[in-house]
């Protein structure tokens, strides 16, 4: 199938090739309702863009580099689609890379990123990181870098996240209702922004109901299943023992679901359990995963517009970096109540 031009789309739509062209970039300048159609004119032409093309005549690489901590986390694949979409959509190739949670690969990462002459960085943070040094060299060199998930107060540029305070609040508060008064709290690795926010909220809703914190029950922890039975019989042993459990991620109470059926506790009649991420399996399982959406998707999308935005970026006037948090949602299933 031959495919389309910006002409064959203009015609379509009795717009300008000029109009379509800065549409299709995303340019500040076109409504939204215009993009809106201009996109969906392009995907149903079959239009792509020639990146040999625009690169040549641009003088950038028109790729884009992206390190997350694992592709194959269900959040990070579902973030990576929604970075495609865009990127793909304006011309531009996606490179992506691993850091497998690992300080010393993410610098590794962003060092061959640099070498391969990409045109701008989209980065969540690994679970070790705590020096961003190398981010800050790469920025100062003129590289546009914007964080998603997991990010640093460090570097002044744009950030992609979702309220991670309120969705932990959400979730603490329904537990609370649910008539829990001993809730423990799986986290992430300390370093990271998202297990602050997580942390905060589910404190801030124990507070709310005159709930003691007991840093007994809240646990750091790394996602096998390993960890996951060392950190269970760590509650179960408490003299006091957790009557319910809220994971920073559905990964983590996949492997805390597993755990505790080992060990013939029910859920939700023993223990109640709920996950933060909203995976597309935490419906199917058994029981059905009470869980927070984390929009991974729209978070996706929203950091490669603006990272593009930063590439294609010709005005000399300061740069407002924004700090964008999208709105998180519970879902309540099975897992969290009889």
């Amino acid at each position: 199938m031959e495919t389309a031009t910006i002409k064959d789309i203009a015609k379509a739509l009795n717009l300008s090739t000029s109009t379509v062209s800065r549409a299709l970039r995303g340019s500040y300048e076109i409504n939204p309702e215009t993009k809106r159609i201009v996109l969906e004119c392009a995907e149903k032409l079959n239009y792509r863009p020639n990146p040999i093309a625009l690169s040549l005549k641009e003088n950038r690489s028109r790729a884009i580099g992206v390190v997350v901590p694992e592709i194959d986390n269900p959040f990070f694949s579902q973030a990576i689609n929604g970075i495609e979409a865009i990127a793909y959509n304006r011309g531009y190739h996606v490179v992506i890379f691993q850091s497998h949670e690992s300080y010393e690969r993410e610098v590794v990462n962003i060092q061959h990123l640099a070498s391969r002459r990409v045109d701008g960085v989209l980065i969540s943070l690994s679970g070790q990181t705590t020096n961003i040094t190398h981010l800050r060299d790469l920025q100062d060199k003129g590289m546009p870098i914007v964080f998603f998930d997991r990010f640093s107060d460090e570097i002044d540029t744009h950030k992609v996240i979702a309220d991670n305070y309120q969705g932990a609040f959400d979730g603490t508060e329904h537990l609370i209702a649910r008539g829990k008064k001993r809730i423990a709290h799986l986290a992430a690795s300390s370093f990271l922004s998202i297990t602050t926010e997580r942390v905060n909220g589910y404190r801030a809703a124990l507070q709310k109901y005159d709930l003691p914190f007991d840093e007994n029950l809240v646990k750091y922890c790394g996602f096998s299943i390993q960890d996951m039975e060392v950190v269970i019989d760590s509650l179960l042993q408490e003299s006091n023992p957790p009557d319910a459990i809220f994971t920073v991620s559905d990964r983590l109470a996949m492997a805390c679901l597993s755990t505790l059926q080992k060990r013939n506790i029910r859920i939700p009649d023993d223990m109640a359990l709920m996950g933060f991420t909203n995976l597309k399996v935490a419906g199917l399982l058994a029981p059905a995963f009470t869980s927070v959406v984390q929009p991974a998707l729209e978070m996706g999308q929203r950091a490669a517009e603006l990272l593009l935005d930063l590439v294609e970026k010709k005005s000399k006037t300061p740069i407002a970096y924004q700090t964008i948090k999208l709105p998180t949602e519970l879902i309540i299933r099975a897992s969290t109540t009889q």
